[in-house]
């Protein structure tokens, strides 16, 4: 399957690591073109992040073994797209 983008909900501690080392470890995997975190929000120990990456071909598994490998936790897909062209969200009027 060729994942062009993928949204993910991601949560790691307040310390470790650090946004740049997981946008570092991210930027590594096969097929990772662009990678964009945003925090979501902020508890006493932890740091909720949506994750958007974009690329072509990109590799799921590997994506979620380095992102595991900084300590932060996957955990669900929030918006997937795959494909050999990119589908922008179209907001449906009722």
């Amino acid at each position: 399957m060729n994942i062009r983008r993928i949204v993910l909900d991601v949560d790691k501690a307040i310390n470790r690591p650090s946004l740049i080392d997981l946008a570092e470890a991210i930027e590594g995997v096969r097929g990772v073109e662009a990678v964009n975190i945003s925090v979501t929000e902020i508890d006493i120990e932890t740091v909720g992040t949506n994750v958007t990456v974009e690329g072509q071909g990109i590799d799921y598994l590997a994506l979620v073994k380095a992102i595991e490998a900084t300590g932060a936790v996957v955990h669900s897909i929030d918006h997937l797209v795959c494909g050999s062209r990119i589908i922008e969200s179209i907001k449906r009027a009722r």
